[in-house]
């Protein structure tokens, strides 16, 4: 879990540095498999790519172990089913983004087009397929929003260990979590523009996110501030790769984040009265 945590926190850093720099010299912000193929040029990069997906390949595992054994408690009900197909759903994501890595890794990344478009593409050429497309989007969008109310109810806090450095470190994370939200509820959009518009090619993950960010009013602002966003994110992950609790495994002695924040809260209401 934690190294996956790791690996998670140092793709989200490579993307949102490179889409800064890019943005801010005239250049296009690119997604996670340009990402990757920017690493691999550097003299540190094939380290750096195996450590990443070795990292993505934990997480993957992680989840996938986590939804079997439910280990975030999420329980058996409906509710706690479909949390738990979702955890299934990311463990794929996450293989197939190790799969990127280790393809650039062997130097074979040279497939031209994006691959989600393809996949929509042959998604669309079936049976009421821009319905099903749509539907896609509408799935992300409702996760982004999970995402969005996740951090801004704070609820994350009851997944963190209780610490000086968590304490602090709140609004980063809160601006983090919010910010995979909105990136996810923003490629979701794009998938029901594609639908829309009988286009594949509308639908993409975090690059064509950035380039219709880029299009709109205000877009190398847009977009720097979802590459800062991002940047919180991954420092997001990396303090969950230290102080993250499993749920199902915790010990009723530790102190969650939440609970110390509301601890405090008391304390200050009390002084005030």
């Amino acid at each position: 879990m934690r190294a996956g945590f790791v690996g998670r926190g140092l793709i989200y850093v490579v993307i949102a540095i490179l889409a800064s720099f890019a943005i801010w010299s005239g250049g296009t912000p690119e997604g996670t498999t340009a990402a990757l193929e920017a690493i691999e040029t550097e003299p540190w990069g094939v380290a750096l790519l195996l450590l990443i997906a070795l990292g993505l390949l934990s997480y993957a595992v992680w989840r996938g172990v986590a939804a079997v054994w439910d280990l975030e408690d999420y329980g058996s009900d409906g509710k706690g089913m479909v949390a738990r197909a979702g955890q299934i759903v990311t463990a794929v994501i996450h293989v197939g983004l190790a799969f990127a890595a280790i393809i650039v890794l062997i130097g074979s990344g040279n497939e031209e087009g994006s691959s989600i478009a393809k996949g929509t593409e042959w998604l669309m050429s079936m049976p009421f397929g821009r319905i099903l497309v749509g539907l896609v989007g509408a799935v992300q969008i409702g996760a982004g929003g999970y995402y969005i109310h996740k951090g801004l109810t704070r609820k994350y806090m009851q997944e963190l260990k209780a610490t000086s450095a968590t304490l602090r470190l709140q609004p980063v994370l809160t601006a983090g979590v919010v910010a995979q939200g909105v990136v996810i509820a923003v490629i979701g959009f794009l998938f029901i523009l594609a639908a829309w518009r009988s286009n594949p090619d509308e639908a993409g993950g975090l690059g064509a996110a950035f380039d219709w960010l880029r299009e709109q009013m205000f877009g190398t602002w847009l977009v720097s501030a979802l590459a800062a966003g991002l940047l919180a994110f991954a420092l997001f992950c990396f303090v969950n790769a230290g102080y993250r609790i499993i749920p199902k495994l915790r010990d009723d002695t530790i102190e969650t984040l939440g609970q110390r924040v509301m601890s405090g809260a008391r304390s200050a209401a009390r002084t005030i009265r």
